[in-house]
C-alpha cells in the first residue's frame, strides 16, 4: 500500500474503496470485507445521505484487519450543518459505524451553515473523535474563505476527477494551497463508453492491465487519492493492484488529452464553479430533495 502525507501530518492510503450506491446491505457488507481482505485500508464514500454507514461498520468488523490499521471516513450532510446539529450528527455517525473515532470526516457540500459544522468538527477533533477534518465538492473560493476564518487548516478536498473531467485548474489551486486532492467517480460511471475508449484500450493492452487499473494508476501518478467501488470480488482485487507498473510520459499525456470538462456531476445539476449561480441553485434543489429522504 502506498500513502500520501497530509498537511496535518496524518497519512492517507493512495487508493481507497468506495461504497456509494452499493445496492443492498449484505452486498455492501460483503464488498467492504472483501476489499479490506484484498489490501484496501481506506474505506470511503460512506455518508449519512447514502444510508450505508451501518453496513460499512459491519463489513469492517467482519474483516481480519483491526480498525487501527484502517482509514475510515464519512461525510456530514447539509441538513445536519450548524454547530449543534453537526455535533450530534458526529456522535450518530460514530455509533452507526461502531467506531470510537473517524480518520476523516468531510463536509459533503458547501451549502448552509458549513461554518458552524466545521467548528463542531474542530471541537470533535480536539476530543479525539476525528483525526482529520476535510471537505468535498468545495470550490477554490469556498476553500480560501473557510481557511481564512477558522482555526484548523483543511487537508483534503474530494472532487470528481476522471479522464472526462480532469479539473486541471482545481488540482493546481489545491496543490498551491497544500490541500490533498481526492477523487470520486474515477470511472465517470462508465459514461461516454469510457471502458471502450480506443486510447485507454491501447494503453491497457500495452501494460497488460484493465482500463480501470490504467485510470487508477494515472490518478496515483498525478498525486491524487482515488476512490473506486465494485461488488465483484475479482474487480475489487484488480482495482487494488496498481503498484507494479508505471505509465510513461506519453501515456500520461494521451490520457490528459481525453479531457472533456464533463463528468457525472452534470447528472445532478451541472458542474459548480465559483460564480455559477444557476448551477448552485440546481445543486441546492437536489440537496433539498435528498435531505427529505434521510
Amino acid at each position: 500500500m502506498k500513502y500520501f502525507t497530509l498537511n496535518d501530518g496524518n497519512q492517507i492510503p493512495a487508493n481507497g474503496f468506495g461504497t456509494f450506491r452499493i445496492p443492498n446491505t449484505q452486498k455492501c457488507v460483503d464488498s467492504v470485507t472483501q476489499a479490506i481482505n484484498a489490501g484496501y485500508r481506506l474505506i470511503d464514500d460512506t455518508a449519512e445521505i447514502y444510508g450505508n454507514e451501518e453496513a460499512v461498520g459491519i463489513g469492517i468488523n467482519n474483516s481480519y484487519v483491526s480498525k487501527d490499521e484502517l482509514f475510515i471516513t464519512s461525510k456530514l450532510w447539509v441538513n445536519h450543518y450548524g454547530y449543534e446539529k453537526a455535533s450530534k450528527s458526529i456522535d450518530d455517525i460514530l455509533k452507526r459505524l461502531n467506531t470510537d473515532y473517524l480518520d476523516l470526516l468531510l463536509l459533503h457540500q458547501p451549502f448552509g451553515d458549513y461554518y458552524g459544522a466545521w467548528r463542531a468538527m474542530e471541537d470533535a477533533q480536539k476530543q479525539g473523535k476525528i483525526l482529520s477534518i476535510v471537505v468535498s465538492n468545495f470550490t477554490t473560493r469556498n476553500l480560501i474563505d473557510l481557511d481564512a476564518f477558522n482555526k484548523v487548516k483543511l487537508v483534503i478536498n474530494q472532487i470528481e476527477i476522471n479522464p472526462w473531467r480532469q479539473e486541471h485548474d482545481s488540482i493546481n489551486n489545491l496543490n498551491n494551497l497544500d490541500v490533498q486532492v481526492e477523487s470520486w467517480s474515477p470511472f465517470a460511471e462508465g459514461s461516454n463508453n469510457l471502458f471502450h475508449n480506443s486510447v485507454l484500450k491501447k494503453i491497457a493492452k500495452k501494460y497488460n492491465k484493465t482500463i480501470a487499473q490504467i485510470i487508477l494508476r494515472w490518478e496515483f501518478q498525478l498525486g491524487i487519492v482515488s476512490l473506486c467501488k465494485s461488488v465483484h470480488f475479482n474487480r475489487i482485487n484488480e482495482n487494488f493492484n496498481i503498484y507494479d507498473f508505471n505509465l510513461d510520459n506519453l501515456d500520461m499525456k494521451n490520457i490528459s488529452n481525453l479531457n472533456k470538462n464533463y463528468g457525472s456531476t452534470e447528472k445532478i445539476g451541472g458542474k459548480l464553479s465559483d460564480d455559477d449561480s444557476e448551477n448552485i441553485i440546481k445543486y441546492l434543489n437536489v440537496a433539498n430533495n435528498l435531505s427529505t429522504n434521510i
